[in-house]
């Protein structure tokens, strides 16, 4: 419970500083360098301390990655157009709910009438917030666009945690014990790959426009200089500390109720996006994040019980 409690947290102030990298820098490039920091950071730990690439549960880890880190690029390009509280309550919400239904799906963990209501409550208040109102200054398409994108990050977010729940199993049956920061490289290495592929993609098209290009070379330096440090703060809150959090609570606790816990992000974000976003929060915004909050709360509790 306290590894879950700590990467809501730590996810929620990674999620404000994102998204003001991905202002700077635009967000593939934003996901991909906090993603080789991270990568780097965790890696020297694992090749120090850990179990480096080695593990019957590397493959699963690695697709856990490819799927659940690889689905941040949807996490990225969200932020512009919703701003960091609305994308992570829908992504973190919905993975909570696709989580639980993989885990059924994958492992026949059966879902209780409660867990289907405390799911449906947390759906309620993500709808409910997402209503149109005057907290969004995007335009309606690229509201649209965001919340279609937020969904496939809701979904790859909990396919990844089922995979990373499997890969703790087949380690388990081979007897081994592969730490929590280790799982997390392993996890990165599969996110750093399509991340790759992604800026490649995104670079070429830029090439083929050399006047943009051209245009945009002077400032890139200036870019850079503003970015780095919320790029650093991203990597070391989110995809290092965090995930290693969330590696360690996966390892102990079933996927349903770690993603529930960690759905509560949206409040823990909402002090963070007033202070560095200068977001103006609505009643019904409000509101909309306790009905789901409320929701990832009964979720917990019906879990639990199920478990006695």
């Amino acid at each position: 419970m306290l590894a879950a409690v700590l990467t809501t947290f730590l996810w929620a102030f990674s999620a404000v500083c994102g998204a003001r990298s991905t202002k700077l820098l635009g967000g593939t490039a934003a996901n991909f360098w906090r993603l080789v920091v991270a990568t780097l950071t965790l890696g020297l730990w694992a090749h120090l301390f850990g179990q480096g690439m080695g593990g019957v549960s590397f493959p699963l880890f690695l697709a856990s990655g490819v799927i659940g880190v690889g689905a941040d690029i949807f996490l990225y390009q969200s932020y512009p157009r919703l701003g960091a509280r609305l994308t992570v309550l829908i992504i973190q919400c919905g993975a909570a709910v696709t989580g639980a239904v993989m885990e059924w799906l994958w492992q026949g963990t059966q879902l209780t009438l409660w867990q289907v209501l405390a799911c449906a409550t947390i759906l309620g208040g993500v709808v409910l917030a997402l209503a149109p109102g005057e907290h969004l200054a995007s335009s309606p398409r690229a509201i649209r666009i965001g919340i279609i994108l937020s969904a496939f990050g809701a979904i790859g977010n909990g396919m990844g945690a089922v995979l990373s729940r499997l890969a703790y199993a087949a380690a388990r049956e081979a007897h081994e014990n592969i730490d929590a920061p280790t799982a997390a490289y392993q996890r990165l290495v599969g996110g750093l790959m399509v991340s790759g592929i992604s800026l490649l993609v995104v670079a070429g098209r830029r090439r083929a426009q050399p006047d943009s290009a051209a245009a945009n070379a002077g400032s890139t330096r200036e870019r850079w200089r503003k970015a780095w440090p919320w790029v650093l703060a991203n990597a070391t809150a989110g995809q290092t500390i965090g995930v290693s959090c969330y590696q360690w609570a996966l390892k102990t606790t079933p996927t349903g109720l770690v993603l529930a816990i960690v759905s509560t992000v949206p409040l823990a974000v909402l002090p963070f996006s007033v202070r560095f976003e200068g977001e103006k929060l609505t009643r019904r915004a409000v509101w909309g994040g306790i009905l789901a909050v409320a929701g990832a709360i009964a979720l917990i509790y019906v879990t639990g019980k199920s478990g006695d």
